[in-house]
């Protein structure tokens, strides 16, 4: 069936699910999809444009080492295909330019720019490839922020989509909002036109699909304009757009924007987008480092990209960029893999598979650790002193007796009254009392 586009004079701002006194509705009356995932998937980086909107400035030397840990991370595989950036200031004008002599492959460099002719010149005299262009898809952003219709907006992005395949510079068409678009009555037919606009240009257009607001859901028989199966299966279905073509962009408003990207790949997107520790305009982005562990999980390969480098660039940003990351942020956190009760202090002691969720120390540079409290027991005493001191402290026991006078020492404190953890270096000093024969 051919969609045309529906060119309603009135906006269509779907009440029933979005009434705004009210959590928005979650309906469960769609048929259930099978996933169909590509042959092949990869990430795409917006740090320096999305995730740069939420905190200061970048200098340009930190836009470099971001940039290199970025190459690091997506390896010879080049993983991370794409690094998009703002071109409007100066400052963002020199970090591309300092990123681009560094001749890297991968991540390529892209920019991203508003439907606008004078935001197309800075493209343009950049020498970039290929730029990410806004176009708003759904009627709360065509009626009430544009004040167009959708004719008119679709006819404004054809536009400036046209001049950028005259210049050789394949656009990536941002469809914002698309969850809360009429699929079938604009962004099916709105895809098609771009399509059927680049015929003979001897370049794709591309289409990101923007889930700006976290609307988006991964569940099975959920409806549109929401649900992330039935929007790709109604685009892949209705359009000729390859998957190659396709990437989903997804905010965290709903605490779901890393399952939204996975779901994404399972159902026909090539590209997920994310920035480094999910950083990005309010609640974030897809945490790049969550993509990275999610494609290793989904591909079943680790070869040929460094995940060591995401526990450098975690360092970097927490040291240099004085970023505080929380402990238990997954994967970079200082306290990710520690655990704190004794009982699963016990079950690392005897295997670290127990409690640990892989092996993080040779994927991520850090081996799991517990840290010492009133619930850590003998057994969390023991595995300090087996991962601080693997040397001489890896036969030590839980019944030595150094290590149950550690013990008394600690349940003296919080008896009175302490409600801090112990630290490393009070435990050194008490390793060096009961048991200097292992250091």
């Amino acid at each position: 069936m051919k969609y045309e586009l529906e060119n309603i004079m009135e906006p269509n701002l779907l009440r029933d699910i979005f009434s705004y006194d009210k959590v928005p509705h979650i309906g469960l009356g769609g048929a259930s999809i099978a996933p169909s995932m590509p042959e092949e998937i990869w990430i795409t980086d917006t740090t320096f444009r999305d995730g740069q909107q939420s905190r200061p400035p970048y200098t340009v030397e930190q836009v470099v080492q971001i940039f290199k840990f970025l190459n690091r991370i997506g390896g010879e595989r080049g993983l991370i295909k794409q690094s998009e950036f703002f071109l409007y200031g100066k400052v963002d004008r020199d970090a591309v330019e300092a990123c681009q002599s560094l001749g890297f492959k991968y991540p390529e460099i892209t920019s991203w720019i508003r439907a606008m002719g004078k935001d197309f010149e800075l493209v343009k005299s950049m020498g970039i490839k290929e730029t990410g262009i806004l176009m708003s898809c759904s009627d709360y952003h065509i009626f009430l922020k544009l004040k167009k219709n959708r004719r008119q907006a679709l006819d404004d992005y054809k536009e400036i989509a046209a001049a950028a395949l005259a210049h050789g510079i394949i656009p990536r068409c941002h469809l914002e909002d698309i969850t809360r678009a009429d699929i079938y009555g604009f962004v099916i037919p709105m895809i098609n036109e771009l399509l059927e606009m680049s015929k003979g240009s001897g370049m794709n257009v591309k289409i990101r699909l923007c889930d700006t607001m976290g609307y988006g859901l991964p569940y099975p028989g959920t409806e549109l304009p929401r649900s992330i199966p039935a929007m790709l299966k109604a685009i892949t279905d209705n359009t000729d757009i390859k998957s190659s073509q396709l990437e989903w962009h997804g905010h965290n408003d709903f605490h779901k924007v890393l399952a939204n990207a996975t779901t994404a790949w399972l159902y026909g997107c090539a590209a997920a987008n994310g920035t480094l520790l999910g950083f990005g305009e309010r609640t974030g982005n897809a945490p790049l480092e969550g993509l990275v562990f999610e494609w290793m999980g989904l591909t079943g390969i680790s070869e040929g990209i460094d995940t060591t480098a995401i526990t450098e660039m975690a360092h970097y940003f927490a040291k240099e960029l004085k970023f505080h990351i929380p402990p238990n942020y997954p994967f970079v956190g200082s306290e990710f893999n520690t655990t704190r009760a004794g009982i699963h202090a016990d079950g690392l002691t005897k295997s670290e598979e127990i409690y640990n969720i892989f092996d993080t120390e040779k994927f991520l540079d850090r081996p799991c650790k517990v840290a010492i409290s009133n619930t850590s027991g003998l057994a969390g005493v023991a595995y300090w002193i087996h991962t601080t001191y693997p040397e001489k402290g890896s036969d030590i026991r839980k019944d030595n007796p150094g290590i149950q006078q550690i013990q008394s020492w600690i349940t003296e404190q919080y008896r009175a009254g302490r409600i801090t953890t112990i630290s490393d270096d009070e435990m050194c000093e008490l390793i060096k009392q009961h048991l200097p024969e292992i250091i």
